[in-house]
């Protein structure tokens, strides 16, 4: 059977998230424009229900074209709002507010993909049972929205330690969350949801950030100077916002 690499933007949000600011269909126009073939969407589970879920696939199929596939996925969060998990395939509505360990036996019985999201974020990492890591298939090494320019440290450190492969997602709201991550998904046959879901599961997968695959050699020599742009970029945010307070 015929494989066939093709780029992936993960972690996205649409208006279907109560954050998000851009429709399918713009999204879809902009990602596809910069040669994305698939778009891994991540709704917010925050108002979401089964009802709305399944309006929100038929969505996510309506807004797929030729040349992009959209495919439907949900960000789902803990009730202490601290561990957030991505999760894509045909899983029924888990609820808000889940438990993770119980939202990764749910999601595993549903043959379903779930990745660790952004574990800097408010120490999501400290709080994550790694004795059940078997039930992820992915932790995000880089967070545009949270990370910035330079990969987690945290994660970095997590990916060393255990087995799970690493992702790389803008968490997409609107356009400050541009960037160079992309994944490049090594699909069997046509490109569709259940082939993009088949190669998640099976660890057929490259993070690529600036075009290059982040393996270890490249994230080693790289690493340093990404925490140099990332520190010179906060300080620069920081004095912007000072200055626009200033002069409103």
């Amino acid at each position: 059977m015929r494989v066939e690499a093709v780029k992936a933007a993960c972690h996205v949000h649409s208006l279907w998230s109560d954050d998000g600011k851009w429709s399918l269909e713009k999204l879809v126009a902009e990602f596809g424009r910069r040669g994305c073939r698939v778009l891994m969407m991540s709704e917010h589970d925050r108002g979401f229900t089964e009802d709305r879920l399944v309006e929100y696939r038929a969505a996510c199929a309506r807004a797929t074209t030729e040349q992009v596939l959209v495919l439907p996925g949900i960000e789902y969060s803990e009730a202490s709002n601290t561990i957030h998990v991505l999760v894509w395939g045909v899983v029924p509505f888990l609820g808000e507010g889940v438990p993770t360990n119980s939202l990764l036996e749910s999601v595993k019985a549903a043959k379903g993909v779930a990745v660790l999201a952004h574990p800097s974020r408010r120490d999501a990492w400290k709080s994550f049972d790694f004795a059940r890591v078997g039930g992820i298939a992915g932790i995000e090494l880089w967070n545009r929205k949270y990370d910035g320019w330079a990969p987690s440290q945290e994660a970095s450190f997590l990916l060393k330690t255990t087995v799970v492969p690493l992702y790389v997602g803008m968490d997409f709201h609107d356009r400050r969350q541009l960037c160079p991550l992309s994944m490049a998904l090594d699909v069997r046959g046509p490109v569709t949801e259940e082939s993009v879901l088949e190669c998640l599961r099976a660890h057929r997968f490259h993070a690529y950030a600036f075009g290059r695959k982040l393996d270890e050699r490249v994230r080693s020599r790289a690493l340093p100077l990404l925490k140099v742009a990332e520190r010179i970029r906060r300080l620069l945010s920081r004095i912007y916002r000072s200055m626009s307070r200033a002069w409103a």
